[in-house]
């Protein structure tokens, strides 16, 4: 199968990192497809940011969508993922949700610990999108700069585990969750130092995504997730224009195994 891996943030070194973590557990029978916003900021830090990243990544998706089996959207925050999985029949997942959900199998409560302060408020509505808040027992942030976005978790490592046992030992978290896309990989680097299971946001959102394309669930066609009716569009890309138009249709994408999708 192939998913997309779609980061919605400009640094390519950031994707980088999440291709060599989400490749670590793949299986065998899948290729990740890399693809980086070509506009918007190197990081997504708020909710303006969070915006525009998600309309820029329904543009990709829909450019993208009947090249792959699934999509995860490779931001913390999961931008745009709900207009994401109303707007395209393939599943698509987002970092966010795969790493809260994975982490609710794993124990009661999960904190949540990342590299800046600024993230914080986004994360936490993060959190209440997904209906997740009583499943959270923290939201923990590091104080001051870094120097590169693509080197903050070697330069943050020892100071992020410190904040993850902190929550195990202070806020009584069950789970950590090392969040935000530039810290992709970190996880398996520190699990050992960490007295409870540690999700990668990244792997998480790769097994999930390969769930789903397993279990080929159909497109809504009822409730809130249908794909909504045509309306003519003005200035948008071509591929999201013709597709909120309905003017897309292609034929049905065929997997390895013979099955339409």
């Amino acid at each position: 199968m192939r998913i997309l891996l779609l980061n919605p943030n400009t640094s390519r070194d950031v994707t980088d990192l999440l291709v060599s973590a989400g490749r670590e557990v793949a299986s065998r029978d899948t290729e990740l497809v890399p693809l980086t916003a070509p506009r918007g900021v190197p990081y997504i830090a708020t909710r303006a940011e969070a915006q525009i990243g998600g309309a820029i990544a329904l543009e990709l998706l829909a450019e993208h969508q009947h090249d792959v089996d699934a999509a995860i959207i490779a931001a913390f925050g999961d931008p745009g993922l709900f207009g994401a999985r109303e707007l395209f029949d393939i599943p698509v997942v987002g970092m966010a949700e795969s790493a809260m959900l994975t982490a609710c199998m794993l124990g009661r409560r999960f904190s949540i610990v990342t590299f800046a302060r600024a993230l914080g408020p986004w994360y936490q509505e993060c959190v209440d999108m997904h209906g997740l808040r009583e499943r959270c027992a923290s939201i923990r942030m590091l104080d001051g700069a870094f120097r590169s976005i693509s080197n903050v978790q070697e330069e943050k490592e020892a100071l992020l585990v410190e904040l993850a046992n902190r929550a195990v030992h202070e806020d009584e978290a069950d789970v950590i969750i090392l969040a935000g896309a530039p810290l992709a990989g970190l996880a398996g680097k520190v699990r050992s130092k960490i007295p409870v299971p540690v999700v990668d946001q990244v792997a998480a959102a790769v097994k999930q995504a390969e769930a789903l394309v397993a279990l080929a669930p159909r497109k809504a066609t009822a409730g809130t997730f249908r794909r909504p009716d045509p309306k003519p569009t003005i200035g948008l890309s071509d591929a999201l224009g013709r597709h909120i138009e309905h003017r897309d249709a292609v034929e049905p994408r065929t997997s390895r195994k013979g099955q339409q999708l």
